[in-house]
């Protein structure tokens, strides 16, 4: 599980801070902002080809992740400043513990026929 803790801004002047959040030259085609209620469960699915980071806004999360082709389930809870990646053929699930909003920046085009064909839904964790 690759997870990037507490991300920081790395300029802060008088205006504000800079926090680079992504600096990669895997090719973002899409940029979603997802809020989630407190207790929600989300996911519970893996992708074909996307991969993904996924960081934290607001709230908080317990992240579950593990590898399609066998293998442990990995979790870790996640705060406001943490940002997850979650590579293709990796079945993920979230777990809301706070009221949350994050941003998910994925490498595949996210309109609902593209997403549904690269999408595969399983059950790794229950409500």
């Amino acid at each position: 599980m690759k997870i990037f803790r507490n991300i920081k801004p790395e300029f802060v002047d008088a205006r504000g801070g800079i926090t680079r959040l992504l600096d990669s030259e895997s090719p973002i085609k899409s940029i979603l902002s997802i809020t989630s209620q407190k207790g929600s469960i989300r996911s519970n699915h893996y992708h074909k080809k996307d991969t993904h980071y996924c960081y934290l806004v607001s709230g908080k999360m317990e992240w579950f992740e593990k590898p399609v082709d066998g293998g442990e389930t990995e979790s870790a809870v996640l705060e406001a400043g943490d940002m997850v990646f979650t590579p293709s053929m990796t079945i993920h699930a979230v777990r809301f513990l706070e009221d949350s909003v994050f941003l998910t920046f994925a490498t595949e085009a996210r309109n609902q026929d593209d997403y549904e064909a690269d999408t595969v839904r399983v059950q790794l964790i229950e409500s």
